[in-house]
């Protein structure tokens, strides 16, 4: 199954999380693969490392692309991607994933860092390999939407962000 978590609203990692958390009570293993997110240590990294062997994050991005504090060249974060895509192929061919989470994915697909080719040739590939594929991230383009099985979008209504409160410790990392 391809289930899709987008949109502009709080939340889509922690719906992706949310499912391995009940993916592994159930004895299914997970492994969560992050695009963009960088290499400092976030409250899942460290929960994470409670189910041992079920549940594995690893972080591939390089950091937050185009930003003000990215000193990077986009080359860089290009190559990140594909290598991200690449590892995620390579793990499921092993069997011993029963769910895949793309983290961020849909950033890197809008932010041209990988192709809609990519995106989609990787979408045939895994299917046949996993029980189910979950890709997350804001901007998931309407042919992937069409694609998916469950879809659902995040809908910002309110958020302390907007009126200049910082990322908050235990909700947002």
């Amino acid at each position: 199954m391809l289930i899709v978590f987008t949109g502009n609203g709080k939340g889509k990692t922690t719906a992706a999380i949310g499912q391995a958390l009940r993916a592994i009570g159930n004895g299914a293993r997970v492994l969560m693969v992050q695009f963009i997110k960088g290499p400092w240590e976030s409250g899942e990294d460290k929960s994470s490392k409670t189910f041992g062997e079920n549940f594995k994050i690893v972080k591939m991005g390089r950091g937050f692309v185009g930003t003000p504090c990215d000193k990077l060249p986009r080359e860089e974060h290009v190559a990140a991607a594909r290598k991200a895509l690449a590892f995620s192929l390579e793990e499921i061919k092993t069997g011993k994933w029963d769910i895949l989470i793309l983290d961020e994915v849909w950033v890197a697909l809008s932010l041209n860092l990988l192709s809609h080719k990519e995106v989609s040739d990787f979408i045939h590939m895994a299917n046949p390999l996993l029980e189910h594929l979950i890709m997350t991230g804001r901007g998931c383009t309407p042919e992937f939407i069409k694609r998916a099985d469950l879809v659902t979008e995040m809908c910002e209504v309110k958020h302390p962000f907007a009126s200049g409160v910082k990322a908050a410790k235990n909700l947002e990392f």
